[in-house]
């Protein structure tokens, strides 16, 4: 039975500042109901659009100085947000859809009379104290305030009835294919890593990925007979503590910074490695198994519901284990190569971008219709 879509739907997409999985998901999101007729508004920060190009995907952009956390310019991002999502086509919005806290509680605030309200939760606040009591007071207002919050992974979706969301679901966010699109050995080349290991990392230089973790083990690989190289792709607000760490320590580690090359970087590596605090349905796991790369990863969030067993873990912040993780895996060319056929295995169970898009588009067509 085929489903009646409102022609010409406006949809609003709002997002903080991103580097990397949020504003990737935003993205597919907005080339996709653009593809299907729809309307499409991306409020968020400038540095989004420059980076993730939203208006090539079709869609229209107004910035919004939406931060990464509560702070004092949230009511300059609320108005700004405000103004936004009042103004598309001259007759506002029909759908809000927000990611992220931040973002959250600025559409919560400024959506227009009448707009069904969606918000994704992607990450889980690591916080103590004072602050973890503030983040769930904001958590618990955005998830009762919103007519559907969904969760990117099972835990997260617990987190929410928890905290009393009064529609909450489980809705995977699917990583896009990022196939090898040059020369991989071109890629070693320009590591000058010659026949070593290439260990690939990708995320935002920020605490929850313990990048601490993975240099201190680093340190300890450069023992090794044919040491392997770590490289780490992407930018962040630890990059220069994350630099002196690596330069005090010896360790073979190179920051590469914000890549847009990452199928080819994924191309030359030998393994994929994760070692955050905690993530969700994190989207680096997704590229590393789809692109058939061995995965050495920590027991964390969503990852295991994610991943099965087609990765090998260890505990958040256990550098031994960790070390010998990747010892064993590169000890064993047959299990290396056992790991790399169950990565592939694992992806091909996951819903694509286009079954997550549907998914997407019968829950608005859900709010739209009411």
């Amino acid at each position: 039975m085929s489903r009646i879509r409102l022609k010409h739907r406006r949809v609003a997409l709002v997002l903080g500042p991103s580097t990397g999985g949020i504003g990737t998901h935003v993205g597919s999101l907005a080339a996709g109901l653009v593809e299907r007729g729809d309307a499409v508004l991306v409020v968020g920060p400038p540095e989004t659009e420059e980076r993730f190009g939203f208006r090539a995907k079709g869609a229209r952009f107004l910035p919004a100085p939406i931060t990464a956390k509560p702070s004092p310019e949230l009511p300059l991002a609320w108005w700004a947000a405000r103004n936004a999502l009042h103004g598309i086509t001259g007759r506002g919005v029909d759908l809000v859809h927000a990611h992220g806290l931040t973002a959250g509680i600025t559409a919560l605030a400024a959506r227009p009379s009448g707009a069904a309200l969606v918000t994704t939760w992607h990450n889980q606040l690591i916080t103590a104290g004072i602050k973890r009591r503030v983040s769930d007071e904001i958590e618990k207002r955005l998830a009762r305030g919103v007519d559907v919050a969904l969760a990117a992974s099972s835990d997260l979706h617990e987190h929410l009835v928890d905290l009393g969301a009064r529609d909450a679901r489980l809705a995977p966010v699917a990583a896009p294919p990022r196939p090898a699109l040059g020369d991989t050995a071109a890629v070693r080349g320009e590591l000058g890593i010659g026949d070593r290991p290439l260990l690939l990392s990708v995320g935002r230089l920020h605490p929850q990925k313990d990048f601490d973790t993975l240099i201190a083990a680093a340190k300890r690989w450069t023992e090794l007979g044919n040491p392997p190289v770590v490289a780490i792709a992407g930018d962040g607000p630890e990059r220069m503590r994350l630099q002196g760490l690596i330069d005090a320590t010896g360790a073979d580690v190179r920051l590469l910074g914000h890549r847009t090359d990452v199928g080819d970087l994924l191309g030359a590596a030998d393994l994929a490695v994760i070692s955050s605090q905690w993530e969700a349905r994190q989207l680096f796991a997704q590229e590393a198994l789809q692109a058939g790369v061995p995965l050495v990863t920590t027991r964390t969030g969503g990852i295991p519901e994610l991943v099965a067993d087609a990765a090998v873990y260890f505990e958040v912040g256990d550098v031994d284990a960790l070390d010998q993780a990747v010892r064993g895996l590169l000890d064993d060319p047959a299990r290396l190569e056992k790991y790399a056929e169950s990565s592939l295995a694992r992806a091909a169970t996951w819903p694509d971008e286009a079954q997550m898009l549907d998914s997407i588009d019968a829950l608005y067509l859900e709010l739209t219709g009411r």
